[in-house]
């Protein structure tokens, strides 16, 4: 239920409050120097320090304040897979959001935290994570969920506790169409990746007659089903679609029954796992009609959910071949001062275990740049975060430099404004496709 405030009578001899901000966020040329606030202005100390009562903002925001006392940090929680089938996105996206914090987390005094919350991307052990924060008077903002179908479960607890969302990788159209005041996301969407994903089959490599295969998750079946109408509306063939929901599944049946089909291609849209067992036992198909002189070899097509090393080293020689879509930032020197802090600190190339690494140092990066903005610090020596003012804060982002480009929210929470790029397996590595 959505807390409510009741506006205080004015009272005689009004509490005297200066609010102190920030200057303009200045993104820093390395990773090392973080941008500085302006001096507090001095408050006064005659006055008694009686609380977020005594702070207009507080009073008439519709969802009060945080409160973060100078012994206590500022919170950001992150959540999603962090053990488990997923687990590896979760900690790629998290150990990004973390150099984050280390790189503009500081506030006159106050330290930001990345609160980080395993849901092992199931919606149901979301729940009471998200339960759990609302709670915490010192948390403000959560740079996620990272899986879609978690977000949607979570999204009214937020809403009904004016906790801002900005998630680096829940990418369902659907989560910007529920009207919520609270979600946005850095990444694009399903359906931009799901035109351009369309677009390079038909188009430029020609596939007429495609499959469709997806885990069965939110993710992946909005995914496929975006492909398959775009596909159609193209003037291609869908000819078989499947759900295959366990890497554990035998997939012979059907798969034999999809290349029965006669596809050119296999699109696949979910989660690296899945994708990793399917084109195992593709290759072995193959093989097997390859010895009784029959060819069988379509294209595996997949998304950003299997693009990674995870998949480059658990397929092999069987992923010869294979493309995928990646979030890959352009390159500036910031992402290069980045991508070898988070090689050197984590002993992986960013990209590597997820495709949305940037996309976590942006979500929380721009978090804790919008709590700068409205943070206000009391005469009491707390400081004050008011919590409906933060969500018009993340909503009317604008201009905030981020590794994977410009952060710009539209009016439902739409923050990116890049779209994917395609990769495919070729020597034992992900090159760019041509």
């Amino acid at each position: 239920m959505k807390a409510k405030y009741i506006m205080l009578p004015i009272l005689v001899g009004v509490v005297l409050l200066v609010a102190c901000r920030g200057a303009p966020y200045q993104p820093p040329p390395t990773l090392t120097r973080v941008a500085t606030p302006l001096p507090p202005t001095v408050i006064p100390t005659e006055q008694p320090p009686s609380g977020p009562q005594s702070i207009p903002e507080c009073v008439l925001d519709a969802f009060g304040c945080a409160v973060i006392p100078p012994s206590e940090t500022i919170k950001i929680g992150m959540a999603g897979p962090m053990t488990g089938d997923y687990g590896i996105f979760g900690q790629d996206i998290s150990q990004a959001g973390q150099l984050a914090i280390e790189a503009f987390g500081e506030y006159l005094g106050w330290r930001f935290e990345l609160v980080v919350g395993d849901t092992q991307g199931d919606p149901a052990q979301a729940v009471p994570v998200a339960e759990a924060w609302v709670e915490d008077p010192t948390f403000v903002a959560v740079a996620g969920h990272i899986f879609s179908g978690e977000t949607r479960e979570t999204i009214p607890i937020y809403e009904a506790h004016g906790i801002p969302m900005l998630s680096p990788s829940a990418t369902n159209p659907e989560l910007t169409r529920l009207g919520s005041a609270v979600f946005n996301r850095v990444a694009f969407t399903d359906m931009v990746q799901a035109e351009y994903a369309t677009a390079y089959l038909f188009d430029k490599l020609g596939v007429s007659r495609l499959a469709v295969i997806h885990d069965g998750q939110p993710y992946g079946q909005a995914l496929a089903e975006m492909v398959v109408d775009n596909f159609q509306q193209r003037g291609g063939e869908v000819v078989a679609q499947a759900v295959i929901e366990q890497a554990e599944d035998d997939l012979t049946g059907v798969l034999t029954d999809i290349l029965a089909a006669g596809p050119e291609a296999i699109y696949y849209g979910g989660y690296d796992n899945v994708a990793i067992a399917i084109v195992n036992e593709l290759a072995r198909l193959r093989d097997e009609s390859a010895a009784e002189g029959e060819t069988t070899s379509p294209i595996f097509f997949g998304c950003d959910g299997t693009y990674g090393e995870n998949f480059l080293v658990s397929t092999g020689a069987n992923g010869e071949g294979a493309y995928a879509t990646s979030l890959l930032p352009p390159e500036s020197a910031a992402k290069r001062d980045f991508d070898a802090l988070y090689t050197e600190r984590y002993g992986t190339a960013p990209g590597a275990l997820s495709p949305y690494t940037w996309h976590g140092y942006d979500a929380v990066g721009a978090l804790i740049y919008a709590v700068k903005r409205v943070a206000i610090l009391g005469a009491d020596g707390n400081l004050y975060v008011p919590r409906g003012a933060l969500v018009q804060a993340v909503r009317t982002l604008e201009g905030y430099p981020g590794l994977t480009g410009e952060i710009r929210c539209s009016e439902v929470g739409e923050c990116s404004t890049t779209g994917p790029l395609f990769f495919v397996i070729a020597g034992g590595e992900w090159v760019p496709a041509p």
